[in-house]
């Protein structure tokens, strides 16, 4: 996530809230992308360094746990700007200049100068950010799949033009043998299957009992995966986007909330000032005077009911708005008793942590060593791949 101001409730239900059911399932890294920060903030850098604190304390006092995750700040792992700059090297540039975000951007953003490489290169830091650690799962919104796309060509790219050891059939033949000989001899005919016939599930099954083994290294599973397809040695694996659920949650004005509306509630927005904006929202215009009946979906306060509101609650105020039963005042009391309730435990946690702050910054040092360790990894094999062994 960029730092580039406080967390608000669109990060809290569009990431946070996801990143806290993964964080069970999966071994996840998520981190503080300072350096994506810079490319459209780059005149005004105070407001990165102001808010990375921040953010993390905001993280954790949302329930992103330190000792499930990996928790890091991206300029403190040198190993991304270095695969960055390789994979910049065999990136065409008409790749970087279809993301549609690009062109997007620059209209979204045009009062800021977005006419820099940084600007033009960030969806291949992206790249580097994901391959860096060999991910196999990228949680994104629909907005994003494109640049997950881009990740697994230049991924795809990448292992084509390196991961052509020498001796690599050789290599590839003696690594099956460390199968064992019932799953040598199926990896021959999948592999055979899939090489004369095409058949995608001979590809999927082989694929799937690989996955299986836990006799075999790392770097002799990765060049297996690789000889299924003919290809060579898989050393930056293809990641798969993961569509997340991320429901819109609005502004105060009925749009998306976003800073650049000035439409948010922070997260550690005082109690008085969320009573204070959520009683003054707009409402639908049709309701004049408290008799004249209204309509829930023009107004936008029924976004936020669609946000915290159960099935009850939410036809009491289909059925009271209607007929001007029910006031706006008491229909927006409602959201406000939810979103306060939301926010308080969040508000208390925020206390703890920014009276310690050396427990947040062990944490990070912590996550750093851990993404340090996983990154140089990789690198080591990237380097040798390319001849940049420093043998």
């Amino acid at each position: 996530m960029r730092p580039t101001g406080r967390l608000h409730l669109g990060h809290y239900h569009g990431v946070l809230k996801n990143w806290i059911r993964l964080q069970s399932e999966y071994d996840c890294y998520f981190f503080v992308a300072d350096w994506h920060a810079l490319t459209t903030h780059y005149e005004d850098p105070h407001i990165i360094e102001e808010s990375v604190w921040d953010m993390v304390v905001d993280w954790l006092a949302s329930g992103v746990d330190p000792n499930n995750v990996t928790l890091f700040i991206q300029s403190r792992i040198p190993a991304h700007a270095e695969l960055h700059l390789l994979l910049s090297m065999i990136t065409p540039l008409s790749w970087l200049e279809r993301v549609p975000s690009f062109k997007d951007q620059q209209v979204q953003l045009k009062e800021r100068d977005l006419s820099t490489y940084g600007f033009l290169g960030y969806p291949l830091l992206q790249s580097a950010d994901i391959l860096i650690y060999r991910a196999g799962i990228v949680p994104v919104g629909e907005d994003q799949v494109a640049h997950v796309e881009l990740t697994r060509e230049v991924a795809r790219r990448f292992n084509r033009l390196y991961g052509r050891e020498p001796g690599y059939e050789q290599r590839a033949e003696e690594a099956i043998k460390k199968l064992g000989k019932k799953n040598a001899k199926l990896y021959h005919e999948l592999r055979t299957a899939y090489m004369e016939q095409g058949e995608r599930g001979a590809l999927e099954t082989a694929r799937a009992m690989l996955e299986r083994q836990k006799n075999i290294a790392l770097g002799d599973k990765e060049r297996l995966f690789g000889y299924l397809e003919g290809g060579g040695k898989i050393i930056l694996p293809e990641p798969q986007a993961m569509l997340t659920p991320a429901p819109k949650m609005p502004g105060l004005d009925g749009r998306k909330m976003s800073k650049s509306y000035d439409n948010v509630i922070s997260l550690r927005e005082p109690p008085a000032e969320v009573e204070k904006k959520l009683r003054t929202m707009p409402t639908d215009p049709a309701r004049v005077h408290r008799t004249d009946p209204g309509n829930p979906e023009k107004c936008p306060v029924w976004e936020f009911h669609l946000i915290y509101s159960d099935e009850k609650k939410k036809d009491w105020v289909q059925k009271g708005c209607r007929s001007a039963k029910i006031g706006c005042l008491e229909c927006k009391q409602v959201v406000i008793d939810a979103v306060l309730a939301e926010l308080k435990p969040i508000q208390e946690r925020v206390v703890e942590f920014s009276r310690d702050p050396l427990t947040v910054k062990n944490i990070i040092a912590a996550g750093c060593k851990r993404a340090q360790e996983a990154a140089e990894a990789t690198l080591v094999e990237v380097r040798a791949a390319i001849g940049l062994g420093y043998s």
